[in-house]
């Protein structure tokens, strides 16, 4: 069972990638031709598969609680991508309203106020899909899940510093440009 669940989420993780990067991988003209390019995008979906197979193993699900947790878990993940997609946009257009200098205090008001809506709307989507998840979880289940997931967030950020920090390294260095 788990095996045919590994396989459609490779399938399904690498399907989302267009065919352009399923043939051969697009160069920005900077790179080299040696330097594989994958968007954050990509990236973020091949850390969601893969944490969804170690959630098996960390939480020991049975399979038949498994194919209950899956596409809980994928919709908790859905519902935080997406606030936090919703959150960044809200930023970005406060950061656009504050440059102008024009800018009247209702209107950052009026952002602010959306990006609050945003941030509770978020909070209040991500725990209807915890309590889906806790209604397939016993107690000590539920318990191990919130430390997964702590355990998840901090290889995802230690991912991400050690690809920025391999990305600085092979960066040609500018004239004038101080390395980190």
């Amino acid at each position: 069972m788990r095996s045919v669940i590994c396989a459609v989420l490779l399938t399904t993780g690498l399907a989302g990638m267009s065919p352009v990067h399923a043939q051969a991988p697009q160069v920005p003209p900077n790179a080299t031709p040696e330097e594989p390019t994958v968007t954050p995008f990509e990236l973020q979906r091949l850390f969601d598969s893969y944490a969804l197979l170690q959630a098996q193993d960390q939480l020991k699900i049975s399979d038949e609680q498994y194919s209950r947790f899956l596409p809980r878990f994928k919709a908790l993940q859905d519902v935080r991508r997406q606030a936090l997609q919703q959150r960044t946009r809200a930023l970005a257009d406060i950061r656009r309203v504050l440059a102008d200098s024009s800018t009247e205090e209702t209107q950052i008001k009026e952002r602010l106020k959306q990006l609050q809506e945003i941030e509770s709307r978020g909070q209040a989507e991500a725990r209807k899909a915890y309590d889906a998840i806790d209604q397939v979880l016993d107690l000590r289940q539920q318990a191990q899940f919130r430390i997964f997931e702590e355990q998840m967030e901090r290889r995802k950020i230690e991912l991400v510093t050690r690809a920025r920090q391999a990305n600085r390294a092979n960066r040609p260095q500018r004239q004038g440009e101080r390395l980190p």
